[in-house]
């Protein structure tokens, strides 16, 4: 299986909760987390960003190797592999590479989490609709809800996770009835959470704030085998 997870705005939390949905599904089962942001190596503690990852696969074209993607991996601990973004442009990659890539992380048995950001390039745009599940990632703010209803990748989104930030005037509710998608988790932005990125603890620490919501989405959307976890 492979969800991808995106944002129509930049700041909103999605690498974050790429992370921890990669985490919480490796619980149960190996898995991978598939980075094309460049933001993981970060947001799960490891030292270093690499230089060559998904970024040189996507270039080499539709045709690259299944299995060098293996080649590309790191082992991010707790049952989870890292394929890093790499240091490589997106300049010139055809859509076809998105949706070889899809399609390349779906002929294998780990579940895979996908980081795609804002889905800027094409290459991302083919990939989130190849993907068995899209996740679109908002906070309850009026200029990230304007932006996810003119993405053209909206329609893709079999739901909404939102970042609940405190003071803000719009809640679920109003993100369902805006976006036109269920809100699938409410994830209240915390100090807490925050920290243990800082820190490179959120694969040991994560907090149950970010924890739970998640993972009962994941378990509603198939992603999580509820039977491999008890």
């Amino acid at each position: 299986m492979l969800v991808c997870i995106w944002s129509p705005k930049g700041g909103s939390g999605t690498s974050v909760v790429a992370a921890a949905a990669g985490l919480l599904v490796a619980r149960t089962t190996p898995a991978r987390l598939v980075d094309c942001t460049g933001d993981q190596p970060a947001v799960l503690g490891i030292a270093g960003e690499p230089d060559v990852g998904v970024r040189d696969w996507l270039r080499a074209g539709p045709q690259a190797p299944t299995d060098a993607l293996d080649r590309l991996a790191i082992d991010a601990g707790r049952g989870l592999t890292l394929l890093p973004a790499g240091a490589a442009a997106l300049d010139g990659v055809a859509p076809e590479a998105g949706a070889a890539l899809a399609v390349a992380l779906q002929s294998d048995a780990r579940p895979a989490i996908c980081d795609a950001g804002r889905l800027e390039h094409p290459a991302l745009h083919a990939l989130a609709e190849v993907s068995d599940v899209a996740l679109v990632v908002v906070r309850g703010c009026y200029l990230a809800l304007r932006r996810a209803v003119h993405h053209d990748a909206l329609e893709l989104a079999a739901g909404a996770i939102l970042i609940d930030e405190h003071g803000r005037s719009l809640g679920a509710r109003d993100v369902e009835d805006v976006l036109g998608l269920p809100v699938v988790a409410t994830i209240e932005a915390r100090t807490s959470t925050a920290r243990a990125v800082d820190a490179g603890v959120l694969a040991a620490r994560m907090p149950d704030a970010l924890a739970r919501p998640l993972r009962h989405a994941l378990v509603r959307l198939g992603c999580i085998n509820t039977e491999r976890a008890a």
